[in-house]
């Protein structure tokens, strides 16, 4: 992100930022966090959530924060039971949802890997990525038609994986919503630059805001042909980086305490080395859209020599009452409550659309020629410069033909996905799914692989036509 404007010409204006997910155990919290610490505007947030229990506690939780002394920022929290209430007349809508992983996630993950198909994340390709967006679909056309219903000027600012699938879904059944997808993985790749160039260019510590850089691609596989610091080309230091690294450097079980969320950029230096263009996303990401990181598996530790791990569907079904817990610690008093900024920029993303100043980051929107060598309409992510009312993404210039060549394969499943999840249509979602790079299997094991995950996430597919799938006859 870079803040390219001073100008505060609305100061202290009141405004309405309906949360679709309003249970949310992490994107909640962030914007509360970050609002505490917000003066430039406040207002009202309303809560809404399919488990209401969980957007009530969630706005407990924003007074509690409210209240603290170092809370500058003025905001009520309330939580409401339709999405009618918490959209009519918003100014924005802040969407992160997720099905119960117990009864999804687990079986994104634990389904696939019975036929030996390894996945890192699971949310956005592969196996689970195509199922988390075709029960998200449903539920995106619902969020995009109530926007269009009840606040169609709001914008929308979309946090759920499959990133590009959902805010596709958005605009899909909403042409005329102003919706962007926010991830930050390209901001822990400034993040990463900016360290490199203090070990290999002897440059003072600067703040990942300080790293520019050329962003284009799709979601968690995105890419960086540029990159620069106070003039300084940091592709130098990446250089510097690669010539000291033995890929890969480590060993099965070598990363066995790590978090599950860690990496250390080893499969992103190699895909730099072989295509001479540098991944902005996580090594855990990355993964599954370049498959031959995965393909040689045989136990889930032997993943470890890139250094980074398989997420356990444990780790996901665990984390969830986990959250609640520390949420009902911090509200009895038993933990004490900690405004922290949470280093996302959601709220500046507010303060440039609210007329606060111009802002420079990467957003997932519609390509319209911002990435010329891609599927138009398909959602990208790239550069745009935000200012009042205003996202005007900026032109990123074409992949390297190599490379747009493993993008194009994943914009087609997006696609197809978007296709089969607005039509019902379960054999058209399978041609996406037998197409996905991960699925290596015996044809008859594809199919079976496929009912198995239908059959098990029955509940959450009704808006497929499941006894008329030729596929799973």
């Amino acid at each position: 992100m870079h803040d390219l404007s001073g100008d505060q010409h609305r100061q202290g204006e009141s405004v309405v930022i309906g949360f679709v997910g309003g249970g949310s155990r992490d994107w909640a919290e962030k914007l509360m966090n970050l609002l505490a610490l917000t003066e430039e505007f406040g207002g009202t947030v309303r809560l809404y959530d399919l488990d209401y229990e969980s957007a009530r506690t969630n706005a407990e939780l924003g007074r509690t924060i409210q209240a603290q002394e170092e809370a500058v920022g003025d905001w009520t929290y309330e939580a409401v039971e339709t999405l009618e209430a918490a959209l009519d007349g918003a100014d924005f809508v802040v969407c992160s949802t997720q099905d119960p992983p117990a009864e999804t996630f687990a079986h994104d993950l634990d389904i696939p890997q019975e036929y030996g198909i390894h996945q890192t994340v699971g949310d956005t390709v592969g196996p689970g990525g195509t199922f988390r967006a075709l029960r998200s679909i449903p539920q995106y056309r619902e969020i995009a038609a109530a926007v269009r219903e009840h606040c169609p000027d709001a914008w929308v600012f979309n946090f759920t994986n499959p990133m590009t699938v959902c805010t596709r879904t958005l605009y899909e059944e909403f042409p005329g919503i102003n919706a962007i997808g926010i991830c930050h993985e390209v901001y822990h790749v400034q993040e990463w630059l900016a360290d490199l160039a203090v070990e290999h260019l002897d440059v003072d510590e600067p703040a990942y805001e300080e790293v520019d850089v050329t962003v284009k691609g799709i979601n968690h596989f995105t890419w960086i042909d540029e990159a620069t610091l106070r003039g300084r080309d940091l592709f130098e230091a990446v250089d510097a980086e690669l010539a000291e690294r033995d890929l890969p450097s480590y060993e099965p079980g070598d990363v066995a305490d790590m978090s599950v969320y860690g990496g250390n950029n080893e499969v992103t230096l190699d895909l730099y080395r072989r295509y001479g263009i540098l991944p902005a996303a996580g090594d855990r990401h990355l993964v599954e859209f370049v498959t031959w990181y995965l393909d040689p598996i045989d136990e889930p530790e032997d993943i470890h020599r890139w250094g980074i791990k398989l997420t356990p569907s444990e780790h996901r079904v665990e984390s969830w009452p986990e959250a609640m817990r520390e949420r009902e610690a911090i509200l009895s008093g038993e933990e004490p409550v900690e405004i922290t900024d949470p280093g996302e920029e959601m709220v500046e993303l507010m303060k440039a659309l609210l007329g606060h100043g111009a802002v420079k980051t990467n957003v997932n929107v519609p390509n319209r020629g911002q990435c010329p060598d891609l599927q138009d309409g398909a959602v990208v992510e790239t550069n745009a410069l935000l200012t009042e009312d205003s996202v005007t993404p900026l032109a990123a210039g074409p992949l390297p033909a190599p490379v747009r060549s493993l993008v194009e394969t994943h914009v087609t499943n997006q696609e197809t996905l978007i296709e089969a999840g607005f039509d019902g249509d379960l054999d058209l979602a399978f041609r996406a799914f037998r197409n996905e790079p991960l699925v290596t299997l015996d044809p008859a094991e594809i199919e079976s692989l496929f009912a198995d995950l239908v059959e098990a996430e029955r509940p959450y597919l009704d808006d497929y036509d499941i006894a008329g799938a030729d596929v799973l006859s």
